[in-house]
């Protein structure tokens, strides 16, 4: 079973919430996220407005939840041999590229993740959390908690990171472009 953002669910609801937020995807790629509405996403997975509802209250909900099972579904980081400033760097690679082959999907995960939906903040702090324990196991692959040198080191890279998602869904650069300043923001802690 899959955990939704509110509640547990049965198998045929997680297969509607995965056909919901795969719909999402094709939605957004489609109509892009202005033009995107839960109506024509629930159309296009082949569900009523309402059963879309009950899951996902506001399209910002919808997009958030798509990041954040993507950012899920990473592989763990493994205990690999190696400097903590390249691991760094490939964590912050691998989320900073997260959606970027998709310009219309990043600039939509970006405005829905700062959307102010009780069910957004809550998808938010999840991710914030990933990220955060992401981070901290390239920094330390055996860390519970971090010393207090890395916890200034994650609190800089949390907020570049930020920064950084904010400064390319304004396009002010592409989310490529935003791999690589973050690297260099890496490279200068270390």
């Amino acid at each position: 079973m899959t955990e939704p953002t509110r509640r547990r669910l049965s198998g045929r609801q997680a297969d509607t919430v995965r056909r919901l937020t795969g719909a999402a995807v094709e939605e957004v790629r489609a109509a892009g996220f202005d033009g995107f509405t839960v109506r024509n996403v629930a159309r296009r997975a082949g569900v009523a407005p309402a059963t879309a509802y009950t899951y996902f209250t506001s399209k910002n909900h919808l997009i958030a939840e798509v990041f954040w099972r993507r950012l899920r579904a990473l592989p763990p980081i493994p205990p690999s041999p190696g400097e903590p400033r390249e691991r760094v760097i490939a964590v912050l690679r691998e989320i900073a590229l997260l959606v970027s082959d998709e310009p219309e999907l990043a600039a939509a995960c970006t405005a829905a993740l700062l959307g102010t939906d009780p069910d957004v903040r809550e998808l938010r702090l999840r991710i914030g959390r990933t990220i955060h324990r992401r981070l901290l196991a390239a920094l330390d692959p055996g860390a519970e908690r971090p010393t207090p040198e890395q916890a200034r080191m994650l609190n800089v890279l949390e907020f570049a990171y930020a920064g950084a998602l904010v400064h390319a869904g304004m396009g002010y650069s592409s989310y490529a472009e935003m791999a690589d300043r973050l690297a260099e923001v890496a490279g200068l802690l270390f």
